[in-house]
């Protein structure tokens, strides 16, 4: 597999997908959702997100947006100051225009605080269904249950439709909000509008056809309306007509293009990227296509033809070096990456490739580089269980034990294997020097560990 994107168990993360502030398209059930993770695309991801996240009034360092492993065409907030994107959204969209209208309209959801006040939407309905079951229980036990059933029915409907109308009004304060938040940061809104456009697209291609019962059963507003509503405020907003920052477009082209590799099988990234497409985005994917075919020469001079265009792209510099490295050849990969880790100020993902790879040469002189490497990139990217895992690797081999049961700790609580990191957490806290810092961090982990054991328990 290839390493960047990560994607792997490790990185498996449980969201509830909750109907209020659930997404563009609607909500779905909780289930477990696999994160992509790539230094170039959090990069893209951050940079475009940012001054939407000033105009709403919010801090960009307190925002974060997280791709997800998921087909569908939609993004969605589970709580926090979180986005989820699916990879589906990124492959529909075709410009950074259309994920900046989607980013907007979840943020709208954040600052209203949806989420959290989804309350409002469930109580009135429990306390209608609740009313209606007493009701019909009366009127069952006054010898009518055929009306009973009758009440109880209509109850239901009624509660249902009480929630599904909050639904809808959160979901056009949040198109409104999207409205004021891309003016507010200057950018046209006819991204948004063009992805909406395609979401209507979509429904007449599944033969959606509006009706009463459609409009009444919507977690959202009807497509159309919202689409008419968009188009009406921002053909007056100022920014309308100002071109696309193509710079952004760039980069956003290379991202589409970076991930479809990664997902697609090399067969369709061939057959979508062609050997005639010179560009960045079509040596990006055929990189990662003929990787995964183990063509290590053909992948190496798809990265080559990007580093002839860009001898500084320190995105490609990883590329190469990943391929070199998974293909065998840790000491060929170590310059690329060095190089990487150089121009992007040590980039955690990236640093932690480069640490990989030094510990792969199985060399012990690169030991305590790898050591220090991955040291930082924990530091700066605590959430990241491969790194956890190689920092593990070098105690281990540096006889440090304590420390390699600490970081197996780390690693194994971020998988969700909270019995492993409890039993390690608590080794390493009896043989590390009590009062540190690394004995009050295992101390944590045990006993958070424990305590999420025991909420399991309690729930079976």
């Amino acid at each position: 597999m290839v390493r960047k994107l990560i994607s792997n168990a490790a990185t498996a993360i449980a969201l509830a997908t909750t109907v209020l502030g659930g997404g563009l398209l609607g909500g779905g059930n909780a289930h477990a959702q696999e994160v992509l993770r790539d230094a170039e695309t959090e990069a893209f991801f951050r940079d475009m997100s940012a001054p939407i996240i000033t105009a709403a009034g919010l801090d960009p360092k307190n925002v974060d947006v997280v791709l997800l492993n998921d087909g569908e065409i939609n993004a969605f907030v589970a709580g926090g100051q979180t986005v989820y994107m699916n990879s589906g959204l990124i492959g529909a969209a075709e410009h950074a225009e259309e994920v900046q209208g989607v980013f907007a309209h979840e943020l709208g959801h954040i600052v209203g605080g949806h989420v959290i006040r989804s309350g409002e939407g469930t109580r009135p309905a429990m306390g209608i269904t609740l009313l209606s079951l007493l009701l019909g229980a009366a009127a069952a036990a006054a010898g009518a249950p055929e009306a009973g059933m009758g009440i109880f029915m209509a109850g239901e409907q009624a509660a249902m439709g009480k929630y599904l109308a909050f639904s809808r009004a959160q979901e056009a304060t949040a198109d409104a909000a999207s409205v004021k938040f891309l003016s507010g940061a200057g950018i046209s809104g006819r991204g948004s509008v063009s992805f909406f456009e395609k979401l209507q697209n979509m429904e007449f291609r599944y033969g959606f056809h509006r009706t009463a019962d459609s409009e009444f059963y919507s977690t959202h507003p009807m497509t159309a309306d919202r689409l008419a509503t968009l188009k009406d405020s921002f053909e007056h907003d100022p920014a309308w007509t100002r071109p696309e920052n193509p710079d952004l477009q760039r980069r956003f082209l290379r991202v589409k293009a970076k991930l479809y590799g990664y997902l697609a099988e090399p067969e369709q990234t061939l057959t979508a990227y062609p050997a005639y497409l010179n560009d960045v985005p079509a040596h990006y994917a055929r990189a990662y296509a003929y990787h995964k075919q183990a063509f290590m020469d053909k992948a190496l001079a798809e990265t080559d033809a990007i580093l002839d265009q860009e001898p500084d792209d320190p995105y490609a510099l990883e590329l190469k070096g990943q391929v070199l490295l998974e293909s065998g050849r840790p000491l060929d990969a170590i310059p690329p990456l060095r190089r990487a880790v150089a121009l992007t100020r040590n980039q955690p993902l990236i640093a932690t490739t480069f640490g990989h790879a030094l510990l792969a040469t199985e060399d012990r002189a690169n030991f305590s580089e790898a050591e220090r490497v991955l040291k930082a990139a924990v530091a700066r990217d605590h959430d990241n269980p491969f790194a956890w895992y190689e920092l593990g690797v070098v105690y281990e081999a540096e006889g440090d034990t304590p420390r390699a049961r600490l970081a197996s700790a780390e690693q194994q609580q971020m998988e969700l294997h909270f019995a492993e990191a409890m039993r390690n957490a608590e080794a390493a806290e009896a043989a590390l020097p009590k009062g540190s810092p690394d004995w009050l961090r295992a101390q944590d982990i045990a006993m958070s560990s424990r305590a999420m054991i025991e909420r399991k328990r309690k729930k079976k």
